[in-house]
């Protein structure tokens, strides 16, 4: 009976789960990669699992929904304000003999025990996510709990945020109580489940150690940034070009625009390196923004957006061999890619100038190492002046 009750929440939090995660990927790797560089697979899951746990809970308080038109027939009350009425309701409901287990099993089996139990498990696992994933403190982990807890309350009193004409279920002040004290409890007893999962500071350590090198998944997401700066210039260079004769090069000058001049103010750098902390380097420094500027005109008019150029042939011919010529380009850019060449996995393109990826984070703390390392010397030699 209990397990029938949320069965249906927790099956709808599963199949909402890949729609959710997957509008939230993008801006989880965004965030990750320019932060750390990296992605450990254990905070992935901890994370993932945390998203499933708030969709969890969330149906959990709102599902299943009942029909508008019985809730327009309830006459019950919709909100409970005396605190800790739960006890007297269990007292009233039932009674706890501890001679056999078959009684222990009935009483938690009324509906005023497992209520109270089940709002305790609701937000236990929420402090125990507050410590491990956000490291809060325990005075900031009781009034997170009591905020999500007044979340939920506050979205049944409101009908569902007005679908419903009136609260479908009970606002409920001991909930507040309960689900505030379910948070309190898992941040308390946290630590006997972080034993088993690396600590945050070795999570940290295994991001930045990573970040060094430059994963594909890594330029994927710099890629995507930077076709969404694209498509938004290409945007404006369309209104702009509008009813003028080289408004059918909207598209190419966009891309001359983003990937040839942006970066020559960038430091060689696109907005979607610079937010995931790529940069491109040369083994001819000195001629370093020529050869980035032929990098980014081979990757752009050859592999990334060759049909920017070939729609606006006219000749079928010309057309129809261009294609073939770029299909070739492909094949040749990907086993390029799949054959290192040095222990490098490097595209056509690169290999062609003399250019590849390198990760800014490895740099950015180094220099932070070596302050600290400054610092720490600067200190000694005080102490020991004086």
């Amino acid at each position: 009976m209990i397990v029938e009750i949320y069965k249906i929440p927790i099956e709808v939090a599963f199949i909402t789960f890949p729609i959710v995660a997957f509008f939230f990927t993008l801006p989880f790797l965004i965030y990750e990669y320019h932060k750390y560089g990296a992605i450990p697979l254990i905070k992935s899951i901890v994370v993932y699992s945390f998203i499933l746990y708030m969709l969890t809970a969330y149906f959990m308080v709102i599902l299943p929904l009942p029909k508008i038109s019985d809730v327009l027939n309830y006459k019950g009350p919709t909100m409970q304000l005396i605190p800790f009425q739960f006890v007297n309701d269990i007292k009233a409901t039932s009674t706890l003999t501890l001679n056999s287990i078959q009684s222990i099993l009935t009483f938690l089996n009324k509906s005023t025990v497992y209520t109270v139990l089940f709002n305790i498990l609701l937000t236990l696992p929420f402090g125990i996510y507050l410590k491990y994933l956000f490291n809060k403190k325990w005075y900031q982990a009781i009034f997170a709990s009591f905020l999500l807890s007044l979340f939920f309350e506050l979205t049944q009193l409101s009908g569902l945020y007005g679908i419903y004409p009136r609260p479908y279920r009970l606002f409920d002040v001991d909930d507040l109580i309960i689900n505030t004290a379910g948070g309190t409890i898992g941040y308390i007893i946290s630590p006997l489940f972080l034993m088993f999962l690396p600590s945050r500071e070795e999570l940290t350590n295994q991001s930045y150690k990573k970040g060094q090198k430059v994963s594909i998944i890594r330029r994927s997401v710099a890629l995507f940034i930077d076709i969404i700066f694209l498509c938004i210039f290409s945007l404006l260079f369309k209104v702009i070009l509008l009813g003028t004769k080289i408004h059918n090069f909207y598209f190419i000058l966009a891309i001359i625009f983003y990937y040839i001049i942006v970066p020559v103010f960038n430091n060689t750098k696109t907005f979607g390196k610079t937010i995931v902390k790529l940069e491109i380097v040369s083994q001819n420094v000195k001629l370093k923004l020529f050869i980035n500027t032929l990098r980014n005109i081979l990757l752009t008019f050859l592999i990334i957006y060759p049909f920017a150029w070939i729609n606006l042939i006219e000749n079928q011919n010309y057309r129809k061999i261009s294609v073939i010529a770029i299909l070739l380009i492909q094949i040749i850019n990907i086993i390029s890619f799949l054959v290192p060449l040095n222990k490098k996995h490097l595209f056509l393109y690169e290999r062609l100038t003399r250019t590849e990826n390198k990760s800014v984070i490895y740099f950015e703390n180094q220099v932070k190492k070596e302050d600290n390392l400054e610092n720490e010397v600067n200190t000694n030699e005080e102490e020991t002046s004086k």
